[in-house]
């Protein structure tokens, strides 16, 4: 089993939204570790597609994790409700 790890854009926006999409669909098929070292903003789009990876990523089989998430980021995520583990953890219709 293949692992891939893909670096996150300072910001997770709807300007981001687009090309991540396209590098999370090139890692699909394969555990994937999203490195957060430099994220400095989540927005509601940015968890969106996080959310939309970890029920992809689940229904496949694959293991989906965020590691080096920036205190900034951390802060946001629980604003809306997630932490840096729960955030990509899908389970059943959640």
């Amino acid at each position: 089993m293949t692992e891939e790890r893909l670096i996150l854009p300072a910001r997770l926006d709807l300007a981001a939204a687009t090309p991540l999409a396209a590098a999370l669909e090139e890692r699909a098929g394969h555990d994937l570790t999203l490195d957060a070292g430099e994220v400095g903003h989540i927005g509601a789009m940015g968890l969106q597609l996080l959310r939309a990876a970890a029920q992809s990523w689940a229904a496949a089989g694959h293991r989906l994790e965020l590691v080096n998430l920036t205190a900034e980021a951390a802060d946001q995520l629980a604003l809306l409700g997630f932490t840096g583990e729960s955030v990509t953890l899908w389970e059943g219709g959640r």
